[in-house]
Formats: structure tokens, sequence, C-alpha cells
């Protein structure tokens, strides 16, 4: 794990930053290659000591943020949300504070942003051409004004969150600078792609490969649209069994119970291998005996 923790600018739902001191400590020593299977926000790989991580995720915006984050530097990046701020009229407490719209923090800037971001919202979910840097700024500078900075796209592809409560101020500002500092210092490569596609011939014994697909008995939003089955459940704890038997270690996260459903597939498959439970609430301790019938139970699942 990186001597400081850094948190993705992108709310991703699952993302793992609260669980990291949690998990990263069960993760292999020396790792020459990290490859971070379904790495939403990249709270996890990006915090990793090793020599080179590739980061996976078939969400191709997700992907083409990541990588203007990766190619532009931070001054760069922040005038043009500041110059979107300002084009589209939006809220900007990190310069005028909360009194300048007559509303405090706990109350939250969706009704000040709300018809603003309406208007921003509809002009993106309009753009044809989403080739560009600015179009996935653009992007990146609505999602800071969505609901819990999350990203979510309807069926035909129309990004839906509603307004947030909050801005760019200096805590989301931070954690991009942050995170283009740490993305600037490592060795890590950004790639769009289905899990089930990439070449893992081309690694060996020193490598190390991190799950964390949608999870099949959850209802978040990542997984809506039957957009993670049974198939594909056990097409990832095949490929997982692959690794093994060419003696690449791996960790899995995924749940084993929650709000009363059971994933019976993952349960009798993790017989195999080492199942770490961990504390759903994101305390640094591990799961009591007690605690195995509460909400959920989640694990990082290992071959080592």
């Amino acid at each position: 794990m990186q001597s400081k923790l850094v948190k993705s600018p992108l709310n991703y739902i699952g993302g793992k930053y609260k669980l990291l001191k949690q998990i990263t400590p069960l993760f292999p020593n020396n790792i020459d290659t990290m490859v971070d299977l379904f790495c939403g926000g990249c709270n996890v790989g990006i915090n990793v000591n090793a020599k080179k991580i590739i980061a996976i995720d078939k969400l191709d915006v997700l992907i083409n943020i990541m990588n203007i984050f990766k190619k532009l530097n931070s001054h760069d990046i922040i005038s043009i949300i500041e110059a979107n701020i300002n084009k589209f009229n939006l809220s900007n407490t990190s310069k005028y504070g909360y009194d300048y719209y007559n509303v405090n923090s706990s109350d939250g800037l969706a009704k000040v942003n709300k018809k603003n971001f309406l208007k921003l919202r509809n002009y993106i979910n309009h753009i044809t051409n989403k080739d560009s840097v600015e179009y996935y700024i653009l992007l990146y500078t609505l999602i800071i004004f969505s609901f819990n900075n999350q990203i979510r796209f309807n069926s035909k592809g129309k990004f839906n969150v509603p307004v947030g409560k909050r801005d760019f101020n200096k805590k989301i500002r931070n954690n991009l600078l942050n995170f283009i500092e740490r993305l600037h210092s490592i060795n890590i490569e950004f790639i769009c792609d289905d899990f089930r596609h990439y070449d893992y011939n081309r690694l060996d014994k020193n490598d190390f490969v991190y799950a964390d697909p949608p999870y099949l008995i959850t209802c978040a939003t990542y997984n809506e649209q039957n957009s993670w089955t049974e198939t594909d459940e056990i097409d990832l704890l095949n490929l997982l069994d692959f690794l093994n038997d060419r003696g690449i270690k791996f960790a899995l996260s995924n749940v084993l119970e929650s709000k009363g459903k059971s994933n019976d597939i993952l349960k009798k498959w993790s017989k195999k291998y080492n199942v770490n439970y961990l504390n759903y609430s994101y305390k640094n301790s591990n799961y009591q005996i007690k605690n195995k019938n509460s909400k959920s139970v989640e694990v990082l699942i290992t071959n080592y």
C-alpha cells in the first residue's frame, strides 16, 4: 500500500476507498504487474505498490476520463473545470463560500444549481462528438455537481443522475489534485475492455490480479439492466481458477450474503481458497462470528 492513501475523484458505486486499510495488507508483497479488473474509480489500483498497474474497466467513459487525468496536468484540468462552471453559471463555494448563495453546508446547493445543472446535463446528452478532451472534462464537471458525484447512464446512453448538494469545493478539488499527482508518479495503463479479453498469458508468478466485479446479489446502480449475470459470475470464477493453476496470485472482493440473499455459486467456489471476512461498516477490524448473519457479509477471497 502507498504510504499516503489517495481517494478517487470519481465516487464510483462499490468503490473500495474505505476498505483499503483492510484489504491492501492482505495483498502480496513485491508485485511486478498488478491487474486491477473492474477498476471503477481506481481507488485500489492507484494505492497499491507495484512496478506496473493495468487498470481495466468496460465503461469507456470512465477509462477516457482516467486517460485525460493521466495525460493533462492538474492546472489545465482545473482551469477547464472552472471555465465550465462559469459558463453554465454553477455555484463555486470554494471561491465565494456558502453565504454568497444564501444556503448553509448542511442544506447544500441542490436548489441553487438545479436549473443550470439540468441545462448542462441536457447539453451534454445532446453532444454527438464524444472524442474530445473538452467533452470528458465537461462530463466530469457534470459529475462533480451530480448526486453523490455518481456516474450513471440510462438504457439510451443518457446521463441521468440528478443534481447533488455539493460543488467543486476544496475537498473535491484536493482529491482531484492528489489523484492526478499520483497518476503522474506511477506506471499505470488504463484499458477499456471486458475482463474476458485481457491476455492473462503474459502474466507470471510475480504478478497479481485483483477483481472487484459487480456483486451478483446486490442491487447497486452498476448492476442495473441485468449487466452482471450468473454467466458473468461463472466466467470470472473460471478465470480465477485458471490464474490459480498457473501460479498467479489473485484476490477477489465480493459479498457472500446481502440483505437476505445468498450467493451460493460463490460460496461453493470459495471453499477452494482463503476467505477473509471484512467489516462491512468499514471499521478496521474483522467480522466477529455474531456478525455473520448481519445485512451483508463482505469478503476478500485469495488463493495465497
